[in-house]
């Protein structure tokens, strides 16, 4: 026998012996260590911890870490996963959840397949484009970004490097949403004229003293990349529990409920008119904002938006519109809120969407649906694109309302037109060191 002769029949052994030792996955099924997804946790504060418990009673995943600039909701998040996968510790096929201060220690482990990003607003951009660098799967809770600059850098991060992305647009995975959409788009209330969202407003907050910085909360880092301002803990997120945090009533870190609440019921709106890869072309606003107090963002208001397929979109507080999305069209109405779903005629809930007609994307856990798309590479129900196009048109009211005027948008070149000043608030200079 010549040395290629033994060489080869020495190959073909082994690989038959390879075969009788390779067990299939579908012997273990998703609860194979192997075949688990491994996630890192961004920001673990009110809605990072109840995303936790989301990812947690999916048994084809597991956290491995978490990061949060607050060392005390941390440790408390590590301890609540190490808690819950506590046998699997025992047994050997979990080792443990890291807690992490900084997000780019976090990003550097090669064992972590996907990120959640449940940071404040002005903290989405920043460690969501570095973990598509990464080669991360990303979720990210909504609004999608702070300005639509971050938003398009961030489109063009996750089609580089080929990532998975959803967004916490919920409401997508919900089959009431998702019906009346689909009622609207197969013209089952005639041609649709204005469609009207309705959502809570902020109140105005007291003046409050300089406090001292708690040693459990690097404020530098939480500051980021937004401008420097003096500590108060009403800044930032309470240190006793998991209440609603401050900065979402301040504009350094977050525009207020028309991005707040805006994200979700503005994303329906625009899936029910199908604009949900384009936007509006004309924005008309105005608003109400406190005269003093540390909470700055607006108050009443209204925004009317004009889109090229001849629908106006009106977006205000509850006080004028009730909560939820209204479409209206010339053979009646649908509204759907969180909860529940209406129409005129009535007959229009027992309608039946035929085969042939338009199906849109299904989805009845929004966690599941991620986690579903990063095994099969496929698009999320709430991408990256459709995330942004839903958060510039908030941004774009934001920007109308804090000039006081009517603005006007090319959804194509995603660009304000004739109008300077307005085109400076598509982006914003970032504090040294946190650029893009």
């Amino acid at each position: 026998m010549t040395r290629r002769q033994l060489l080869s029949r020495t190959a073909k052994i082994t690989a038959l012996a390879g075969l009788a030792y390779f067990v299939p996955s579908s012997v273990f099924a998703a609860n194979a260590p192997s075949n688990k997804i491994n996630i890192g946790c961004i920001g673990v504060g009110r809605m990072g911890l109840a995303d936790i418990r989301d990812i947690m009673r999916l048994n084809d995943t597991q956290i491995l870490a978490v990061c949060d600039v607050d060392s005390k909701r941390a440790s408390y998040a590590k301890n609540l996963v190490e808690e819950r996968y506590g046998s699997n510790k025992r047994s050997g096929r979990f080792k443990g959840c890291n807690a992490y201060k900084d997000y780019r220690d976090l990003l550097v482990r090669k064992d972590i397949d996907a990120v959640m990003i449940v940071t404040p607003d002005h903290w989405h951009a920043l460690p969501a484009i570095a973990a598509a660098r990464s080669g991360k799967d990303i979720f990210i809770q909504k609004p999608l970004t702070y300005t639509i600059e971050e938003g398009k850098l961030l489109c063009d991060a996750v089609k580089r490097y080929g990532r998975i992305l959803q967004v916490g647009s919920q409401q997508r995975s919900d089959a009431r949403f998702r019906f009346a959409c689909e009622l609207v788009r197969n013209g089952r209330i005639g041609k649709l004229y204005t469609v009207k969202v309705g959502f809570d407003l902020d109140e105005p907050g007291p003046i409050e003293p300089v406090m001292p910085v708690p040693k459990n909360l690097d404020y530098e880092m939480w500051l980021g990349p937004a401008p420097f301002a003096a500590y108060t803990e009403n800044r930032v997120h309470p240190q006793s529990g998991y209440e609603r945090p401050g900065w979402l009533r301040i504009s350094d870190y977050c525009l207020g409920m028309i991005t707040g609440w805006g994200s979700h019921h503005i994303d329906i709106a625009q899936w029910g008119m199908g604009m949900e890869k384009s936007g509006p072309l004309e924005i008309d606003g105005w608003a109400e904002y406190p005269k003093d107090g540390l909470w700055d963002v607006h108050l009443d208001f209204q925004i009317v938006y004009k889109y090229a397929n001849d629908v106006t979109l009106i977006c205000t507080g509850t006080n004028r519109t009730k909560s939820g999305v209204v479409f209206e069209g010339s053979d009646g109405w649908i509204h759907v809120d969180r909860g529940s779903i209406d129409s005129q005629p009535k007959s229009l809930l027992t309608s039946v969407i035929k085969p042939e007609e338009i199906h849109l994307y299904h989805s009845s856990d929004h966690k599941r649906n991620f986690i579903d798309c990063i095994n099969t590479r496929q698009q999320t129900v709430a991408p990256v694109e459709t995330g942004h196009r839903s958060c510039s048109a908030c941004i774009l009211g934001y920007i109308s309302m804090n000039l006081d005027r009517k603005i006007k948008w090319d959804p194509d070149k995603e660009t304000i037109l004739n109008d300077q000043s307005a085109e400076r608030m598509l982006s914003r200079p970032n504090r040294s060191p946190w650029t893009i």
